[in-house]
C-alpha cells in the first residue's frame, strides 16, 4: 500500500496507534476501484452471454452458383439456431469473395477450391464435380456422359478469369493438351437463357441449375475421362469484429451444407466428419 501511495503521490491510509483508516483521497481511489472491478465482471458476464448466445451483425459470402440453393435454408437454420444473429448475405463470384475475406470485408465464406492465406481459418466441406449443362432436348443426352475431349468440339460458356471455375476447367484441359472453345460470361442468369435459347453449352455445378433442371429448362450430363471437380470450404475471417457470431454462423452453414448432400439435395461428396475445432483450423501459411 505505502508503494501504491508512493506512486500516487498521496496518503490513502491514516495510520495511528489503534489502526488504520481511509483518507478522504483514500476513499475516492476505493470507489473508483470498486467502480472499475464491476465494470470488468460485467464484461465477463457480457463475454459469456456472447459465448452461449451469440449475436450481432455477421456478413456471410456465397458463391453465385450456390447462392440460391443455399440462401433460403441457411435463413432459415439461423432463425431457429442463432435467432439474435443478423445475418448480411453478399453474393459474388469466388475470386471477390476470395479478396473480400482476405480484405476483413466479410466474415465467413464459403469458397471453391480455397488456397490457404493468413488471417482466416477454414475447413474443407466436400467435393462437387462440375457437369455439362445443355438444353433438354440435346442429342448429347443419349450417350448419358460426354469425355473431357469432347468438350473442345462444342460452344461452351464459362465465367471469365480470374474465376476459379474457369481455372479449374483450363487446368484440366491444358493437362491433356486440349483447348477449349469457350465464351466468357459473369452472369449466371445471362448462362441460362444462352443454353435454354441459344445453342451454348455450359459447364457447371449441377447445383448451380437445379430448379432449371427440376423444371425440364435444362439438363446435366456427367463429364468423364476426366472428370473435373472443386472442393468447397468453409472460411472464416480473423479479422471479424463478431467472432463468437461468426463461429456459430459458420457451424450452421457447414450443418446445412452437410444436410442437403446427405439428402442428395446438393450432388457433392462430404469430405469426413466436421467437427467445431476443425471450422476454426488456422492456417499454417
Amino acid at each position: 500500500m505505502k508503494n501504491l501511495e508512493d506512486e500516487l503521490g498521496v496518503d490513502l491510509l491514516n495510520r495511528h496507534a489503534r489502526g488504520v483508516s481511509t483518507t478522504e483521497l483514500g476513499q475516492q481511489f476505493y470507489d473508483h476501484a470498486r467502480r472499475i472491478l464491476q465494470e470488468v465482471d460485467r464484461a465477463k458476464e457480457v463475454m459469456r452471454s456472447q459465448s452461449a448466445n451469440p449475436s450481432g451483425r455477421v456478413s456471410v459470402g456465397l458463391p453465385t452458383s450456390a447462392c440460391r440453393g443455399l440462401s433460403q435454408p441457411l435463413f432459415q437454420a439461423l432463425a431457429v439456431r442463432q435467432p439474435n444473429i443478423t445475418l448480411h448475405l453478399v453474393e459474388a463470384m469466388t475470386s471477390y469473395l476470395d479478396d473480400y475475406i482476405q480484405a476483413g470485408r466479410l466474415d465467413v465464406a464459403l469458397l471453391y477450391d480455397h488456397k490457404a492465406f493468413e488471417h482466416v481459418a477454414w475447413t474443407e466441406m466436400m467435393v462437387e464435380d462440375l457437369m455439362l449443362v445443355v438444353p433438354p432436348d440435346c442429342p448429347l443426352l443419349a450417350e448419358k456422359e460426354i469425355p473431357f475431349s469432347r468438350l473442345a468440339q462444342l460452344p461452351i460458356v464459362l465465367p471469365g478469369r480470374p474465376n476459379v471455375l474457369r481455372t479449374v476447367m483450363e487446368q484440366f484441359a491444358a493437362r491433356h493438351d486440349w483447348t477449349l472453345n469457350a465464351m466468357d460470361c459473369d452472369s449466371l442468369p445471362a448462362i441460362v437463357k444462352l443454353v435454354c435459347q441459344s445453342g451454348y453449352f455450359a459447364v457447371m455445378p449441377h447445383f448451380a441449375f437445379t430448379e432449371e433442371i427440376a423444371r425440364g429448362l435444362m439438363a446435366a450430363l456427367p463429364i468423364v475421362d476426366p472428370t473435373p471437380s472443386w472442393r468447397l470450404s468453409v472460411v472464416v475471417s480473423h479479422r471479424t469484429m463478431n467472432p463468437r457470431g461468426s463461429e456459430a454462423v459458420a457451424e450452421v452453414l457447414a450443418d446445412v451444407i452437410a444436410g442437403m448432400v446427405e439428402a442428395d439435395t446438393w450432388r457433392a461428396r462430404l469430405i469426413g466428419e466436421k467437427t467445431k475445432a476443425e471450422l476454426m483450423r488456422v492456417s499454417s501459411r
